[in-house]
């Protein structure tokens, strides 16, 4: 569940950066990184992205722990779904960028996070290491946060296989589960937004979102690199159980 990005540790809320996007970094010259005895060419290959995103450079400015943080802030310019005092849960919310951004905006003390491996501690967050697909995390996630969520956030993703068929499938399946599981936490008016990928989102699960909300839209943050098939679900308006 845990996305990849830069891991340094910035403020607890985020530092309340009004959405820095980390395109004034794009001049930066490029860098080349040349290959090294017993460093795989992927390796390189990652290295390399990594040296010359400005995303990870603005995340590294700002203090965010990941750039993922900027995807959100593109995301709630837009849909203006993290108000102050609204409760959010994040799945999958390692190493932080997404708890980082929603905490700035709503306030520490209303946001829970889960994820795979460990979250270092974040001001008021609240924090648990859990396996969201196990069989006891419903039960555990509602002993954690205690009362309904206003807003449930999921950028998880399952491990790469590099089968992009199967990747998908798995991605799906854990989109899938967070949907059904906001839909029983969620407060009524609630929004829903999940990492999904193009080609996509399938009919089943889309449906089912319309049914249960008022308003479901696709959108592709600037901070998603342009190779990657990664899109947002946003679902709004939640009517209710």
């Amino acid at each position: 569940m845990a996305r990849k990005g830069a891991t340094g540790k910035g403020p607890s809320g985020g530092g309340g950066q009004k959405g820095s996007s980390g395109r004034g970094a794009r001049d930066r010259m490029f860098t080349r990184v040349k290959s090294a005895r017993g460093r795989k060419l992927s390796s390189t290959l990652w290295l390399e992205r990594q040296l010359n995103d400005p995303y990870v450079h603005a995340a590294q400015r700002d203090g965010y722990r990941s750039r993922a943080a900027y995807k959100l802030i593109e995301i709630d310019d837009r849909f203006k779904f993290l108000r102050r005092g609204k409760r959010v849960l994040d799945l999958g919310a390692a190493p932080g960028g997404w708890l980082q951004v929603a905490a700035a905006r709503v306030g520490e003390a209303h946001v829970f996070g889960i994820d795979l491996t460990e979250i270092d501690p974040m001001g008021a967050v609240t924090l648990m290491q859990l396996d969201f697909m196990e069989d006891e995390a419903p039960a555990q996630l509602r002993e954690m946060v205690g009362s309904d969520v206003d807003i449930v956030l999921s950028d998880m993703a399952a491990a790469v296989t590099g089968h992009r068929q199967t990747d998908h499938l798995r991605t799906l399946a854990l989109v899938e589960a967070a949907a059904w599981f906001a839909i029983e936490v969620l407060t009524p008016n609630g929004t829903f937004c999940a990492k999904v990928f193009q080609g996509g989102t399938e009919a089943s699960l889309l449906s089912m979102l319309k049914q249960h909300f008022r308003a479901v839209a696709h959108v592709k943050p600037q901070a998603s690199r342009k190779e990657s098939s990664e899109l947002y679900v946003v679902a709004q308006g939640f009517k209710g159980r």
